[in-house]
């Protein structure tokens, strides 16, 4: 199988340009799989799989073929996109139609006519996994050198999508962390409020506000705004 190896190395190079702070995580996994469709020669269609505590989804698709393929596993825990990823291994279809260890997928996959596969796994990090599938419309389309740059691609993709997926876990963390504040602080002011009309301590304000949210079953930040609130009108 031959390829224009410009393009691969145009590809590669943009891989490593993606930019974490220009885009979401959605964002990096669409520009994954659309250089990893442009590098491996001989791909039609390609995905993304990642596997977290919630389970196995799809991130990213260069098309319905791949989501259909890929939706299948998932519905019937089993096929070459989960066992890449679970196993960190690469797996080879060279002909759907002859394939036996997953029942029931040859017939799915050839159903949209991909008729080889190409999955390799992305150890992205100790709780979160996954993998790239390349599909192909043609038999025994991955060859060596094929499964030899789809290999050092996804030894690429692994590092974006771990960058990407801390990204997004700190900047949901720091996320967090502004609300937390930003509770504490009305919380605060509503303690000061009580504690000047009641004249008592601080222990003491927020023991009320804390019984004012159970008897209206409200989350006391919003007992805390609504007092503050009230405070504030003229």
């Amino acid at each position: 199988m031959t390829t224009d190896p410009a393009d691969t190395v145009a590809a590669l190079h943009e891989l490593g340009r993606i930019s974490l702070a220009g885009t979401d995580l959605d964002g990096v996994l669409d520009q994954v799989a659309a250089l990893a469709k442009r590098a491996v020669p001989g791909s039609c269609e390609v995905s993304v799989t990642l596997i977290r505590a919630a389970g196995p989804r799809t991130v990213a698709c260069t098309g319905d073929a791949a989501l259909w393929i890929d939706k299948w596993q998932y519905e019937n825990d089993c096929g070459p996109c989960l066992q890449a990823a679970r196993d960190r291994s690469t797996l080879i279809v060279d002909d759907v139609r002859a394939e036996v260890r997953w029942p029931g997928w040859q017939d799915h996959a050839g159903s949209v006519g991909v008729h080889s596969a190409l999955c390799v796994g992305l150890p992205i990090e100790d709780t979160v996994t996954g993998a790239l599938n390349v599909y192909a419309t043609a038999a025994r389309v991955f060859d060596t050198d094929s499964v030899v740059l789809a290999e050092t691609f996804a030894g690429h993709a692994a590092i974006s999508l771990a960058n990407a997926h801390l990204y997004d876990t700190t900047a949901t963390v720091a996320r967090q962390l502004e609300a937390a504040l930003a509770s504490r602080a009305v919380i605060e002011q509503a303690k000061g409020i009580i504690m000047s009309q009641r004249r008592c301590t601080a222990e003491e304000a927020f023991g009320i506000l804390a019984k004012a949210s159970q008897d209206a079953n409200r989350k006391l930040r919003d007992v805390a705004a609504a007092l503050v609130e009230r405070t504030a009108r003229p």
